[in-house]
């Protein structure tokens, strides 16, 4: 065989052909972080971090320790409780709310729980919590306005237009109608219907005539769909209240009784000061008014001052007396006030 000489071969299939445990590692040289300045200035800045936070820490502490648990921030003294624009509520009833947050950090006291507890007393209608750091609490009051006294069996109380009814504080200077018909048993939903028909009378007979309100000493409020106010000294005249015929009817200051129904209360009360002087002449004294059919104004005459005034028959002009065996109210037409006749028959029966 041909010997070849071992340098003819490539060294790369000699280098293959070696086998790999004969084959030299090449040593992994490992370098050693010296510890210089650029580690200690790391260390430096995580040992500062971790004191900073820990610091931190306790200042959080301390700062949450005087906020909520310190003397400072507690409410100790009711006089810390500053109550404003209440005239009727008392401020002790106020401040009788906040007695189980006596000796607590004014910053853990509930503020909408407090003003949704205080909005629960009778006069209050709206109101408003705030703190005043360090250890105030400011409560103002919105307060309710009465429109009317409210007879409730023997009692006499106020009422507002919401219907809520109303202690009588005592001192408080009212003048006001007295209301009938509504009792503290009723739902305050029908108390409040009834209470905004009033409203509704009230504005529209004050711009009928100003100061007519002064004049209505009740209304009873009994249904829902006839408000009945009585009212005293209608001198007639209309708006302006100046008698017509010389003031010669009698007994103008008698209250009357007057049925408004529930709508046009303004136009009602203006046909009531332009006919009262015509339905006196006709119909001699009367005791109530009917004014809830369209146009027409059903007019009763008070049969015991009639007796005791002048002869029943003569009060009546004789063309239009009414027969005795009738019982019946005449209807008297608002648009024409000639056409009067009154109901004269139950007095001639009790006779």
């Amino acid at each position: 065989m041909r010997t070849m000489d071992a340098e003819a071969y490539p060294q790369e299939v000699l280098a293959d052909e070696e086998p790999k445990y004969l084959r030299r590692q090449k040593p992994l040289e490992i370098k050693r972080r010296k510890f210089g300045k650029k580690a200690w200035k790391t260390y430096l800045r995580v040992a500062f971090g971790t004191a900073a936070a820990a610091g931190g820490v306790g200042i959080a502490y301390l700062v949450g320790h005087f906020l909520l648990a310190s003397q400072e921030m507690a409410l100790i003294h009711p006089e810390q409780i500053q109550v404003a624009q209440n005239h009727y509520v008392s401020p002790a009833s106020v401040r009788e709310i906040f007695r189980v947050d006596r000796g607590h950090s004014v910053l853990r006291i509930p503020l909408s729980e407090r003003r949704r507890q205080i909005e629960t007393l009778p006069w209050v209608e709206q109101a408003s919590v705030l703190r005043a750091l360090p250890n105030t609490i400011k409560v103002e009051i919105t307060e309710r306005t009465p429109i009317a006294f409210l007879r409730d069996g023997s009692d006499l109380a106020l009422i507002d237009v919401h219907g809520v009814i109303l202690d009588r504080p005592l001192k408080g200077n009212f003048h006001f109608p007295v209301i009938t018909g509504i009792s503290s048993d009723m739902p305050i939903e029908d108390r409040e219907l009834r209470m905004q028909l009033f409203s509704s009378f009230s504005q529209q007979v004050e711009s009928a005539r100003g100061g007519a309100m002064d004049q209505v000493s009740e209304v009873d409020l009994t249904e829902a769909k006839d408000l009945c106010a009585r009212i005293t000294g209608l001198q007639g005249g209309g708006a302006n209240g100046t008698a017509n015929n010389g003031g010669q009817w009698s007994n103008a200051d008698a209250p009357i009784l007057i049925h408004f129904g529930d709508s046009d209360f303004e136009n009602k009360f203006l046909t009531v000061l332009n006919d009262i002087g015509q339905w006196r002449a006709g119909a001699g004294s009367v005791e109530s008014v009917d004014l809830r059919f369209n146009g027409e104004a059903v007019v009763n005459p008070d049969p015991t001052l009639v007796a005791k005034q002048q002869d029943p028959q003569a009060a009546m002009p004789a063309p239009r007396a009414a027969p005795a065996s009738k019982s019946k109210p005449a209807h008297v037409t608002s648009r024409s006030t000639k056409k009067i006749a009154a109901r004269h028959s139950r007095s001639t029966a009790q006779r």
